[in-house]
């Protein structure tokens, strides 16, 4: 271990991340500098504060006329900073709820309530056009069964009541939320013989074992709903386009050719779960099953409890727009950094999403600025608000399958902003080469409320919380999965992309009507100090991918990023007693890592004694760019997983959110398939052979 941190050290001080100017020349040091600090003087709160007010008083459920209002606001926006606007008119399967019912039949009779409370202390509660709770593509039906009670209805869940010996054919299955994305919960529920689905929001998650409920505080109250989509296709997008921009003309899927889930899906808050969990009489769950509710959950109705579930929904092609804003760079304007967010919500979203959205307004305000003063970066940046992520991630998919061969020619990363300003603790997850980048970024800015006379970084803030174990005195990043717009840049085009934002609010609206302005300010916070401090480190991060002379794409990396994983993989293979050995695969990374490491530092060093010249960086540059194109896999991964096309991580295909890293290598050892592993190591060995190639041509460049 202590040779691995020190060779990773060694890389990432390279690489720039404590020597922040290191990108470029050193007579172009100071100016960068100026612009940086130039970019950061027009973030305000008072700023950020008119963005939340001027798209969150509307609920803007994806094409409603909410939405398409919310789309002409921010094009207007766009318009104004004299970016280049692009409205992306797109035709997506959509479904939109009609009806829906949850009854206890008997024991006695008693309808439950589907929506949330009105609340005196939250005006935005009242609002005429915010729904009752539903899960989007629920299957229509009206059904009248027994409950069973399946935890957070992960696979191990089901897999536990199969056996306990509990039978679910011809049942209705009660699950809380968490544990995994919710429409695993539908699909495992579906798969398993049930004829329905209630997703409940139990209080040991989100309620009350966590904290205050709203409105005294920000967690949870007992009619508090999470709403959302439950379609589980192999892909992301819109469900009928695979592949293909969804324009109004496209070749579409047959709707019932697709798996789209089949049985009623009905979310409720635990005011109404519990009318239900309270009169079951089966068998006490198995350890680890018991929620927040103050009674002994049960597995089985026992007899007498039966419960009506009915879902009326309609499925339809809808009309959404992608609003796009681009500001073109001085120098090579054919290469894009893009950052984006999407725009849609399940009501008036003030955190999801528009706690990211007005960071992102905010940083294309500042850049916009500079550019009326003359002042542009080399590259150009892609300001991205997306349609219809809520409905299965439909937007920002169909934009980069509309701009694929584009994207990956001359793509730079993508930043992903989705919620992100929840709070003053900044966190990311990124691609490894992106890591150096946003960690140096994270010194230049302060924390909210620091002391002028001896600023805290959020860098400093950021390690004190969770320092990274490979390399100490560095925080620690996240790895990118499912759930939310990075998914198509980066498992589908393998374009190296991160998400930025903070959070630390005592409270969550997820999903929920009380998703409000009123909920951001009372919990979040009113003053928008922590909006303007992610704002200011996604422009400092922005700033240098775009501006850098030689890319700050940190190549070392990988190497002991992917042992990480091997390490990880080799443990789970262990659980499924599945033989595999990676010794070859670890010693090609760290081959890999040396030479990256030696190259990528003596390009800076030449770069900061003048003598790397201008031809020799732009070669240098378009290797760097095409870096990450290496783990792009064209045939797509195995087990119906073709649309997923990046080797090094995807999201996990039976929990939505994880991230599957090294994802043939994981199907394989999932499948224990020993001719599928074979298959995968090579794979995975000629990957690394493309890499250290585009080391060795670094280094002929010169």
């Amino acid at each position: 271990m202590l040779k691995t941190v020190f060779v990773l050290t060694l890389a990432t001080l390279a690489a720039g991340s404590d020597t922040p100017y290191g990108h470029w020349p050193p007579d172009q040091r100071a100016g960068q500098q100026r612009l940086e600090k130039s970019l950061n003087a027009v973030p305000s709160p008072t700023s950020l504060r008119a963005y939340h007010d001027l798209v969150g008083t509307v609920p803007h459920v994806a094409g409603t006329p909410g939405d398409l209002a919310v789309a002409d606001m921010l094009a207007s926006e766009f318009e104004s900073m004299g970016l280049e606007v692009e409205k992306q008119e797109l035709w997506v399967y959509l479904a939109r709820p009609v009806a829906a019912a949850v009854e206890i039949v008997s024991p006695v009779k008693r309808s439950l309530p589907l929506r949330e409370d009105v609340l005196a202390e939250d005006k935005y509660s009242a609002h005429a056009d915010l729904t009752f709770g539903w899960n989007a593509f629920s299957g229509n039906g009206d059904v009248t069964a027994p409950i069973v009670y399946a935890n957070y209805g992960t696979k191990e869940d089901f897999w536990k009541l199969r056996e306990l010996g509990v039978k679910l054919d011809g049942k209705i299955v009660i699950a809380r939320y968490g544990g995994n994305y919710r429409g695993y919960k539908a699909k495992f529920a579906e798969a398993a013989g049930a004829v329905g689905l209630i997703i409940y929001t139990d209080p040991a998650n989100s309620g009350y074992a966590r904290g205050l409920m709203y409105p005294e505080g920000g967690y949870a109250n007992p009619s508090s709903i999470q709403r959302g989509s439950i379609v589980t296709l192999g892909y992301s997008g819109d469900p009928l386009t695979p592949f293909v921009p969804a324009t109004k003309d496209a070749k579409r899927l047959d709707p019932n050719e697709i798996a789209l889930p089949r049985i009623p899906v009905q979310p409720m808050g635990w005011a109404a779960a519990r009318e239900i969990l309270v009169r079951m009489r089966g068998e006490p769950v198995p350890a680890g099953w018991q929620g927040g509710l103050p009674f002994t959950y049960r597995v089985t109705s026992g007899d007498g409890l039966r419960v009506r579930l009915m879902v009326e929904q309609k499925r339809e092609l809808t009309k959404v727009y992608n609003v796009v804003g681009t500001l073109h760079g001085s120098t090579h304007p054919e290469q894009k950094v893009i950052v984006g967010c999407h725009h849609d919500a399940w009501g008036f979203g003030a955190g999801d999403p528009l706690a990211g959205v007005i960071v992102l307004l905010e940083s294309a305000k500042s850049f916009a600025t500079l550019a009326r003063g003359g002042v542009r970066p080399a590259r150009s940046i892609v300001f991205g608000l997306w349609a219809a992520e809520e409905f299965g991630i439909i937007g920002s998919v169909e934009w980069v399958e509309a701009h694929r061969d584009d994207l990956l020619e001359n793509a730079v990363a993508y930043i992903n902003l989705d919620m992100a300003a929840m709070g003053p603790n900044f966190g990311s997850s990124a691609a490894p080469v992106l890591q150096s980048v946003i960690a140096s970024a994270t010194r230049a800015v302060p924390v909210p409320n620091s002391p002028a006379s001896s600023p805290r970084t959020v860098f400093d803030a950021w390690v004190d919380r969770s320092e990274d174990d490979l390399l100490p005195g560095h925080p620690r990043f996240g790895h990118l999965g499912g759930g939310s717009d990075h998914v198509g840049f980066y498992c589908h085009a393998a374009i190296p992309s991160a998400s930025l934002g903070g959070g630390g609010a005592k409270g969550t609206a997820y999903h929920s009507n009380y998703d409000s302005l009123a909920w951001y300010r009372a919990v979040v916070g009113d003053d928008y100090k922590a909006a303007r401090m992610v704002t200011r480190v996604t422009n400092i991060v922005l700033a240098r991918l775009a501006g850098a002379v030689l890319l700050p794409i940190d190549p070392a990396r990988y190497g002991p990023e992917f042992r990480v994983h091997v390490e990880a993989l080799t443990r789970r293979a262990k659980e499924l007693d599945f033989n595999c050995d990676f010794g070859g695969l670890e010693e090609a990374s760290r081959e890999y890592e040396r030479k990256a490491s030696r190259v990528y530092g003596e390009l800076l060093n030449e770069l900061d004694r003048g003598v790397l010249s201008s031809e020799t960086v732009a070669r240098v540059n378009d290797r760097l760019l095409k870096l990450e194109r290496n783990w792009h896999h064209a045939p797509g991964l195995s087990g119906g997983l073709e649309w997923f096309k990046n080797l090094y991580a995807i999201s996990d295909p039976d929990s939505g959110y994880a991230p599957w890293m090294l994802p043939a290598l994981r199907w394989a050892i999932e499948q224990k398939d020993v001719h599928a592993m074979a298959e995968a190591v090579e794979v995975y060995t000629k990957t690394f052979a493309s890499l250290t190639q585009a080391i060795e041509e670094m280094q002929a460049c010169r």
